[in-house]
């Protein structure tokens, strides 16, 4: 039971030990060197660190205080694009220096990986000289600048920090623009809702029927003399009861008629008896 418990302890120092040996910080690591605060603050503001400490394999150009005075006071966009060219992508340490079997060998830096280096201003150029390794740039006819000092910390085969003489700076690299910010993809705009179909209003024309006036009241006339015939027979309906009835009209017309006859008849009376009395006076 023991040995088991021994064994998955072993087991787990060596997970943790294999986790630990490959991350590294570098902010960590130039802090505690104070003759780097300069550099290490620059890293840190440029953004560069994290994108260093986001590396497996790594070899950092180090400059110390004296160094980077001239760094210090430029734009901090065209500061980060120096120290990247100051960043190799691959582990190199004093020993595999001195063991180059090329006079120059040109290496990657992260200012390539950035993806916004002009020809070969992403690459450096690293030579065995009698004076002993020197740095400069890959671009044609770039100076060797920088000087190997000293190796500052090394993490094989992860992390390397070697401290070099000045700046290591390609030709144009100050006065490239900088790079477009990432296209935005267009959003589509919602299709608009079908608008509801209305029949359309037919124009006015001569076709059109118009309303038909109103029909205007008219008083009927009154008759000035009494209807001496009755109504027609085929106005009224022979089946209706109504057709053998006399009608009111007929009996009122009647009326008037027989009175005004023997309103006639007094008068001539009266007439006749007044010639009479005439005649008997003459």
């Amino acid at each position: 039971m023991d040995s088991k418990v021994s064994s998955l302890l072993f087991i787990a120092i060596l997970c943790l030990l294999s986790s630990t040996s490959t991350a590294f910080n570098i902010t960590k690591i130039l802090a505690q060197y104070p003759e780097f605060a300069s550099f290490n603050d620059l890293l840190a503001q440029s953004g560069l660190a994290q994108e260093i400490n986001g590396r497996e394999t790594i070899t950092v150009l180090a400059l110390d205080n004296g160094s980077i005075d001239g760094l210090s006071g430029r734009p901090v966009d065209i500061a980060k694009r120096i120290l990247s060219a100051h960043v190799i992508l691959d582990y190199y340490d004093q020993i595999k220096l001195s063991k180059l079997q090329k006079a120059s060998t040109i290496v990657t830096t992260l200012f390539q990986a950035s993806g916004i280096a002009d020809d070969r201003q992403g690459f450096l150029n690293i030579s065995k000289t009698a004076e002993g390794i020197k740095f400069g740039s890959a671009m044609k006819g770039a100076p060797l600048v920088a000087s190997l000092v000293k190796s500052v910390y090394a993490q094989p085969y992860n992390i390397s920090v070697l401290q070099v003489s000045e700046p290591i700076e390609a030709p144009g690299i100050e006065n490239m623009a900088p790079p477009p910010p990432p296209a935005a993809v267009p959003k589509k705009a919602p299709a608009p809702a079908p608008a509801a179909k209305t029949p359309p209003s037919a124009p006015p024309t001569d076709k059109t029927p118009s309303k038909a006036p109103a029909p205007s009241k008219v008083e009927p006339s009154t008759p000035t003399e009494s209807p001496t015939e009755g109504p027609v027979a085929a106005d009224v309906p022979a089946a209706s009861p109504l057709a053998d009835a006399p009608l009111a009209d007929e009996t009122t017309a009647e009326a008037p008629a027989k009175s005004a006859s023997s309103k006639m008849h007094v008068g001539g009376a009266v007439v006749v008896v007044g010639l009479l009395a005439c005649m008997v006076g003459f």
